[in-house]
Protein backbone atom coordinates (compact mmCIF):
# COMPACT_ATOMS: atom_id res chain seq x y z
CA UNK A 1 0.00 0.00 0.00
CA UNK A 2 1.70 3.10 -1.35
CA UNK A 3 -0.80 5.57 0.16
CA UNK A 4 -2.04 4.99 3.92
CA UNK A 5 -4.29 7.03 5.10
CA UNK A 6 -3.81 8.45 8.89
CA UNK A 7 -6.48 8.68 12.39
CA UNK A 8 -6.89 12.36 12.61
CA UNK A 9 -6.77 11.80 16.54
CA UNK A 10 -3.40 10.77 16.35
CA UNK A 11 -0.23 12.82 18.33
CA UNK A 12 3.08 14.17 18.10
CA UNK A 13 4.90 15.06 14.63
CA UNK A 14 1.66 13.19 12.83
CA UNK A 15 -1.12 15.27 14.27
CA UNK A 16 1.15 18.24 14.27
CA UNK A 17 1.46 18.44 10.52
CA UNK A 18 -1.89 17.70 9.93
CA UNK A 19 -3.07 20.70 11.87
CA UNK A 20 -0.16 22.99 10.18
CA UNK A 21 -0.77 21.80 6.43
CA UNK A 22 -4.56 22.04 6.88
CA UNK A 23 -5.13 25.19 9.21
CA UNK A 24 -2.20 27.19 8.88
CA UNK A 25 -0.55 26.48 5.60
CA UNK A 26 0.08 30.32 5.34
CA UNK A 27 2.43 30.08 8.14
CA UNK A 28 4.37 27.42 6.57
CA UNK A 29 4.56 28.80 3.67
CA UNK A 30 6.02 31.87 5.25
CA UNK A 31 8.63 30.07 6.94
CA UNK A 32 9.49 28.25 3.41
CA UNK A 33 9.34 31.38 1.99
CA UNK A 34 12.32 33.18 4.30
CA UNK A 35 14.73 30.29 2.84
CA UNK A 36 13.88 29.97 -0.58
CA UNK A 37 13.34 33.90 -1.96
CA UNK A 38 12.10 32.81 -5.72
CA UNK A 39 9.15 31.35 -4.29
CA UNK A 40 8.06 34.97 -3.29
CA UNK A 41 5.43 35.06 -6.00
CA UNK A 42 5.06 31.59 -6.25
CA UNK A 43 2.21 30.40 -4.15
CA UNK A 44 2.57 26.53 -2.45
CA UNK A 45 -0.46 24.02 -2.68
CA UNK A 46 0.16 21.26 -0.42
CA UNK A 47 -1.14 17.35 -1.93
CA UNK A 48 -0.64 15.75 1.48
CA UNK A 49 -1.79 15.27 4.30
CA UNK A 50 -5.21 16.86 3.59
CA UNK A 51 -8.29 16.30 5.32
CA UNK A 52 -10.84 15.66 2.90
CA UNK A 53 -8.32 12.69 1.68
CA UNK A 54 -8.54 11.33 5.31
CA UNK A 55 -4.88 12.62 5.87
CA UNK A 56 -3.47 10.16 3.80
CA UNK A 57 0.37 9.94 2.94
CA UNK A 58 2.25 8.88 0.16
CA UNK A 59 5.48 6.66 -0.81
CA UNK A 60 6.49 4.96 -3.98
CA UNK A 61 4.85 5.32 -7.46
CA UNK A 62 2.02 7.38 -5.64
CA UNK A 63 4.34 10.08 -4.10
CA UNK A 64 5.40 10.65 -7.76
CA UNK A 65 1.69 10.48 -9.24
CA UNK A 66 0.37 12.71 -6.71
CA UNK A 67 2.85 15.30 -7.39
CA UNK A 68 2.10 14.88 -11.48
CA UNK A 69 5.86 14.69 -12.35
CA UNK A 70 7.38 13.49 -15.46
CA UNK A 71 10.69 11.70 -14.77
CA UNK A 72 13.36 11.08 -16.88
CA UNK A 73 14.64 7.81 -14.87
CA UNK A 74 11.88 5.83 -13.27
CA UNK A 75 11.58 5.59 -9.50
CA UNK A 76 11.68 1.90 -9.39
CA UNK A 77 15.22 1.81 -11.11
CA UNK A 78 16.38 3.50 -8.51
CA UNK A 79 14.68 2.32 -5.12
CA UNK A 80 12.62 -0.60 -4.28
CA UNK A 81 8.73 -0.81 -3.35
CA UNK A 82 8.19 0.38 0.47
CA UNK A 83 10.61 3.66 -0.56
CA UNK A 84 10.03 6.44 1.74
CA UNK A 85 6.73 7.22 3.28
CA UNK A 86 6.34 11.44 3.24
CA UNK A 87 4.83 13.38 6.05
CA UNK A 88 3.91 16.11 3.68
CA UNK A 89 4.15 16.99 -0.16
CA UNK A 90 3.75 20.17 -1.65
CA UNK A 91 4.39 21.51 -5.00
CA UNK A 92 4.22 25.23 -6.39
CA UNK A 93 2.62 27.10 -8.99
CA UNK A 94 6.00 27.09 -10.82
CA UNK A 95 6.18 23.26 -10.10
CA UNK A 96 8.82 23.28 -7.22
CA UNK A 97 8.39 20.35 -5.24
CA UNK A 98 8.77 19.94 -1.39
CA UNK A 99 9.35 16.59 0.43
CA UNK A 100 8.52 16.82 4.15
CA UNK A 101 9.60 15.33 6.93
CA UNK A 102 8.52 15.97 10.59
CA UNK A 103 9.04 15.32 13.45
CA UNK A 104 8.38 16.15 17.41
CA UNK A 105 10.88 14.44 19.67
CA UNK A 106 14.51 13.30 19.65
CA UNK A 107 14.18 9.55 19.26
CA UNK A 108 12.44 9.85 15.79
CA UNK A 109 15.90 11.18 14.81
CA UNK A 110 17.38 7.48 15.70
CA UNK A 111 15.99 5.43 12.96
CA UNK A 112 16.70 1.74 12.72
CA UNK A 113 18.34 0.97 9.54
CA UNK A 114 16.52 -0.80 6.81
CA UNK A 115 14.17 -4.11 7.08
CA UNK A 116 14.26 -4.41 3.12
CA UNK A 117 14.85 -7.96 1.87
CA UNK A 118 18.49 -9.33 0.43
CA UNK A 119 17.74 -8.12 -3.53
CA UNK A 120 15.58 -4.56 -2.06
CA UNK A 121 18.45 -3.79 0.17
CA UNK A 122 21.13 -4.37 -2.93
CA UNK A 123 18.88 -1.98 -4.50
CA UNK A 124 18.84 0.31 -1.35
CA UNK A 125 22.73 0.25 -0.46
CA UNK A 126 23.58 1.20 -4.13
CA UNK A 127 21.53 3.83 -4.59
CA UNK A 128 22.79 5.35 -1.37
CA UNK A 129 26.34 4.33 -1.85
CA UNK A 130 25.67 7.01 -5.73
CA UNK A 131 24.33 9.65 -3.29
CA UNK A 132 27.28 9.73 -1.00
CA UNK A 133 29.75 9.44 -4.05
CA UNK A 134 27.54 12.84 -5.72
CA UNK A 135 27.84 14.43 -2.04
CA UNK A 136 31.61 13.55 -2.02
CA UNK A 137 31.48 11.81 1.19
CA UNK A 138 33.99 9.01 1.24
CA UNK A 139 33.59 7.97 4.89
CA UNK A 140 32.52 4.12 5.61
CA UNK A 141 29.48 4.72 7.45
CA UNK A 142 26.56 2.45 6.34
CA UNK A 143 23.81 4.74 5.73
CA UNK A 144 21.22 1.66 5.45
CA UNK A 145 21.85 1.69 9.03
CA UNK A 146 21.77 4.38 12.03
CA UNK A 147 19.79 7.32 10.82
CA UNK A 148 18.45 5.22 8.07
CA UNK A 149 15.57 7.37 7.46
CA UNK A 150 17.55 10.77 7.15
CA UNK A 151 19.73 8.82 4.79
CA UNK A 152 17.09 7.72 2.28
CA UNK A 153 15.10 10.72 2.04
CA UNK A 154 18.10 12.40 1.24
CA UNK A 155 18.86 9.94 -1.72
CA UNK A 156 15.21 10.76 -3.35
CA UNK A 157 15.97 14.74 -2.98
CA UNK A 158 18.65 13.46 -5.34
CA UNK A 159 17.12 11.49 -7.36
CA UNK A 160 14.20 14.20 -8.15
CA UNK A 161 16.84 17.02 -8.30
CA UNK A 162 19.87 15.65 -9.78
CA UNK A 163 18.58 12.39 -11.88
CA UNK A 164 15.37 14.06 -13.26
CA UNK A 165 15.99 17.66 -12.74
CA UNK A 166 12.53 18.48 -11.09
CA UNK A 167 13.51 21.36 -8.58
CA UNK A 168 12.82 20.24 -5.21
CA UNK A 169 13.49 21.08 -1.70
CA UNK A 170 13.94 18.20 1.20
CA UNK A 171 11.78 20.18 4.66
CA UNK A 172 12.72 18.76 8.04
CA UNK A 173 10.17 20.21 10.13
CA UNK A 174 11.16 20.17 13.97
CA UNK A 175 8.39 20.87 16.20
CA UNK A 176 9.12 22.93 19.78
CA UNK A 177 7.06 22.21 23.01
CA UNK A 178 4.91 18.92 21.77
CA UNK A 179 4.10 18.47 25.26
CA UNK A 180 2.24 15.20 24.43
CA UNK A 181 5.16 13.38 23.19
CA UNK A 182 7.89 14.99 25.54
CA UNK A 183 9.41 17.44 22.57
CA UNK A 184 12.23 19.15 22.81
CA UNK A 185 11.74 23.28 24.33
CA UNK A 186 13.90 24.74 22.22
CA UNK A 187 15.89 25.59 18.51
CA UNK A 188 19.12 24.22 20.42
CA UNK A 189 17.79 21.04 22.01
CA UNK A 190 17.01 20.15 18.64
CA UNK A 191 20.53 21.54 17.34
CA UNK A 192 22.67 19.32 19.16
CA UNK A 193 20.67 16.07 18.20
CA UNK A 194 20.74 16.85 14.29
CA UNK A 195 24.48 17.77 15.01
CA UNK A 196 25.28 14.56 16.34
CA UNK A 197 23.67 12.85 13.46
CA UNK A 198 25.21 15.07 11.02
CA UNK A 199 28.56 14.21 12.23
CA UNK A 200 28.07 10.53 12.41
CA UNK A 201 26.99 10.41 8.70
CA UNK A 202 29.45 13.08 7.63
CA UNK A 203 26.64 14.91 6.19
CA UNK A 204 28.27 18.85 6.77
CA UNK A 205 28.09 20.97 3.86
CA UNK A 206 27.48 19.27 1.08
CA UNK A 207 26.00 20.09 -3.07
CA UNK A 208 22.66 19.48 -1.85
CA UNK A 209 22.57 21.53 1.41
CA UNK A 210 21.08 24.14 0.04
CA UNK A 211 18.03 22.57 -1.21
CA UNK A 212 17.42 21.50 2.50
CA UNK A 213 15.23 23.96 4.58
CA UNK A 214 15.40 22.86 8.45
CA UNK A 215 12.44 24.75 10.39
CA UNK A 216 12.17 25.26 14.06
CA UNK A 217 7.98 25.79 14.77
CA UNK A 218 6.63 25.70 17.88
CA UNK A 219 3.20 24.26 18.38
CA UNK A 220 2.15 26.82 20.67
CA UNK A 221 2.37 29.01 17.38
CA UNK A 222 -0.70 26.84 15.63
CA UNK A 223 -1.86 24.85 18.41
CA UNK A 224 -4.90 27.03 20.30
Amino acid sequence: MTKVKQKSDGKGSLKDIQILVNEHADLLNALINGHVATLKNDPIKWLSPVKKDNYAEFSDDDFIEVLELKLKKELKDFWPKKGPQWDALGKSDKGVVFLVEAKANIPEIVSPGTAASPDSKKKIVTALNETKKYLGINNDVDWSGKFYQYTNRLAHLYFLREQNNIPTYLVNIYFMNDKEVSGPQSKREWQAAIDVMKSYLGVGHHKLSKYIIELFIDVEDFRK
